[in-house]
C-alpha cells in the first residue's frame, strides 16, 4: 500500500501537467493574497502601532541613567523582546554569532523592520539550518523522484549547489524585505514631508509634527508610519536627539531620507528655520520619486518587447490568418 502511494506521489511530482497545475494554483493564491493585501492593511497598521506603544512605554520605564548610557555608547536604536526557546539554545550551544558574525547585521535587519534580538538569533538559526534543509531535499528529489537520467554525480554536485544557494538564502530574503520597505516608505515619503511642513509651520514641536504626520501617512505606507513613530519615541526619550535622526536615516537606508535627517540635525544644531529647510526637502523628494517614475516609464518598451513576443504576436497571427486558412481547408 505505500509503495503504490509512494508511486502515485512520484508521478503526481514528475507529470508536467502536474508541475504546471500547481504552478498555476500558486499564481492564483498569490494573485488573491495581492489584491487582498490593501484590505488586511489597517489590521497590520494598528498592530504595528500598538508594537511602537509598547516600545515607547518600555522607554519610558527606563531610568534615566540607563538612557544616558545608551546615548554615550551610540545605541539609540529601541530594543526588542530577546529571544527565548529553541531558536536561543541552538544559537548558544554552537556560538553561531561568532561563527556567522556580520557587524551590519542588525542594521540590515532593522531595514527589513526587525528590531531587538530575536530576529538576529533567527536569522543565525535559519542560516544554519536552511543549506541542511536544501541539500536534503534536493537529493531527496533527485534520488527517490525523478532523477531527470542524470548520473549520480552530477545529481549530488546539483545536491550539494542547492545547499549552497541555502546558506545564502537567508541574506537574500532580508534584502528582498528591505528593498520592498523602502520602496513601500518611499512612495509616501513626499507626502509625508508635505505634512510635516504643514504641521512645522503650524507651530507644532517637531515631535507633535512627526506623531501627527505618523497616524495621518499609515494607511498610505504601513512602513513609514512605524518609521515616524519609532523616530518620535526615541525623541522623546533619548538625551541626543541627532541619534534619533540618525537611526530614522540608518533603518530607511534611502538618500531621500538621509538628506533630510541632515537638514533636520543642522536645524537643531545651528538653529536655521525648520520650516524652510523642509520645504526644499519636499520638492527634491518629489523630484526625486517623479524621475524614479519616467525612468520605470521609459524601460517599459524594452520590458514589454519579450511578453509581446511570446504572448500576443502569436494571437494576432492566429486571429489574422485563422480564418483563411479555415477557409482554404474547406475549399
Amino acid at each position: 500500500m505505500f509503495g503504490i502511494g509512494f508511486t502515485e506521489i512520484r508521478d503526481f511530482l514528475t507529470d508536467p501537467g502536474s508541475l504546471i497545475a500547481m504552478v498555476a494554483a500558486i499564481l492564483v493564491f498569490a494573485t488573491i493574497v495581492t489584491l487582498t493585501s490593501p484590505a488586511m492593511g489597517s489590521d497590520k497598521l494598528d498592530k504595528r502601532i500598538k508594537s511602537v506603544n509598547n516600545r515607547r512605554e518600555e522607554l519610558r520605564r527606563k531610568n534615566r541613567a540607563a538612557l544616558d548610557v545608551a546615548a554615550m555608547s551610540g545605541k539609540g536604536t529601541i530594543r526588542g523582546a530577546e529571544a527565548k526557546g529553541l531558536v536561543r539554545k541552538v544559537v548558544e550551544a554552537l556560538d553561531l554569532q561568532k561563527a556567522f558574525e556580520d557587524p551590519a547585521l542588525h542594521e540590515k535587519l532593522a531595514q527589513a523592520g526587525m528590531r531587538g534580538q530575536r530576529p538576529a538569533m533567527t536569522f543565525y538559526f535559519f542560516r544554519l539550518l536552511s543549506p541542511f534543509l536544501l541539500f536534503g531535499a534536493a537529493l531527496f528529489y533527485v534520488f527517490m523522484i525523478n532523477d531527470f537520467g542524470l548520473p549520480q554525480v552530477t545529481r549530488v554536485c546539483f545536491s550539494f549547489g542547492l545547499g549552497l544557494l541555502g546558506y545564502y538564502a537567508p541574506n537574500l530574503y532580508l534584502s528582498n524585505l528591505a528593498a520592498k520597505r523602502q520602496q513601500s516608505i518611499m512612495g509616501a515619503f513626499p507626502d509625508g514631508l508635505d505634512l510635516l511642513l504643514i504641521c512645522v509651520e503650524s507651530g507644532m514641536s517637531i515631535e507633535a509634527a512627526f506623531h501627527k504626520v505618523s497616524s495621518e501617512v499609515g494607511s498610505q505606507s504601513i512602513e513609514l508610519a512605524e518609521e515616524l513613530s519609532l523616530t518620535t519615541a526615541e525623541l522623546s526619550y533619548l538625551q541626543d536627539r541627532r541619534v534619533a535622526y540618525e537611526n530614522l536615516a540608518k533603518r530607511t537606508n534611502h538618500p531621500g531620507v538621509k538628506a533630510v535627517c541632515t537638514s533636520l540635525i543642522q536645524a537643531e544644531r545651528y538653529g536655521t528655520p525648520l520650516g524652510q529647510a523642509l520645504r526644499v526637502m519636499a520638492k527634491e523628494n518629489r523630484d526625486m520619486r517623479l524621475a524614479a517614475a519616467e525612468k520605470k516609464a521609459a524601460s517599459l518598451p524594452a520590458k514589454l518587447t519579450v511578453p509581446m513576443i511570446i504572448f500576443f504576436l502569436p494571437v494576432l497571427f492566429v486571429v489574422i490568418l485563422g480564418p483563411a486558412i479555415i477557409r482554404f481547408q474547406s475549399m
